[in-house]
């Protein structure tokens, strides 16, 4: 499936807080003592290591709300795999705005590249089976619209955006209402008809609970290899299996073989390491 750009009406706030944040009470008072108003100049954006771009609208964006006659041209499309020093932009125009615009725009460049290259790991580590890689909630806060997007753009897939789009039902939720059964239910009387709703499950005995109930979903959380297998032929394709539960790269392509559907990762959005991502002026 293309890759959809983010609307910019979406990220701008964001990458305009970031530039604010960064400006703070003066401006760029380095920049603007060393370098003269009028001084052209040109960069290079690349990657320092090899992995998958995401970001770069938001890179252009952060240019252009410094100064609109700044021009970028972006080499590569997000979800694009580039090679450890390849060029992904190219920026050119007034120098004073390029250097004030340069950190906020390598910040999220470098993030979210971060975020597709480790998803991109995943997506690959279970290609062989039918298991789908998802993200989790577990993003940065007011983050989540744009690591949500990098996991697209690494060839992952999202889990739900927010509280309000889908039900999950947690151990919490089970505690409280004393059982996988009446949480389920509850939660059927409570949202719409077109609220999907998964319930976590720590045992085979909820689980066999929760599909007498009636879910779109099953959570399988730190289940063991055998018990997830034992899942899957249980839930018969009646449900969508969700494997999670502390997912590694090395535990990743086993879990992916019992059979489960997806494969839920929150690593992808909270540990990943950035994609050093640099800028180099052409004077």
């Amino acid at each position: 499936m293309p890759l959809t750009p983010l609307p910019a009406l979406l990220v701008e706030p964001i990458v305009r807080q970031a530039l604010i944040e960064d400006l703070g009470r003066a401006g760029d008072i380095t920049t603007d003592a060393i370098v003269p108003a009028d001084r052209i100049a040109g960069a290079v954006m690349a990657s320092r290591l090899e992995g998958v771009v995401a970001g770069l609208d938001l890179a252009a964006l952060a240019f252009r709300l410094i100064d609109p006659a700044i021009g970028f041209t972006a080499v590569v499309s997000d979800g694009a795999r580039v090679a450890r020093g390849e060029t992904v932009a190219r920026i050119e125009g007034p120098a004073r705005g390029m250097l004030s615009a340069e950190r906020v725009a390598l910040n999220f460049v470098s993030r979210l590249s971060g975020v597709a290259s480790a998803t991109a790991r995943f997506v690959a580590a279970v290609a062989h089976t039918k298991a789908r890689i998802v993200c989790t909630r577990k993003t940065t806060p007011l983050m989540r619209s744009l690591e949500k997007y990098a996991v697209r753009a690494g060839g992952g897939a999202n889990h739900r955006f927010g509280l309000d789009d889908a039900a999950l039902i947690k151990d919490n939720h089970v505690a409280i209402a004393g059982g996988v059964a009446e949480a389920i239910r509850r939660v059927r009387g409570h949202v719409g008809h077109l609220i999907k709703i998964e319930v976590e499950v720590d045992t085979l005995v909820q689980l066999e609970e929760a599909l007498g109930a009636g879910v779109d979903a099953v959570l399988l959380d730190n289940m063991s290899l055998d018990d997830l297998r034992r899942a899957v032929k249980m839930i018969g394709g009646r449900a969508i299996s969700e494997a999670s539960g502390r997912v590694s790269l090395e535990t990743a392509p086993a879990i992916a073989e019992t059979g489960v559907d997806l494969i839920s990762v929150g690593w992808l959005t909270h540990s990943a390491p950035i994609l050093d991502i640099g800028l180099d002026a052409k004077v």
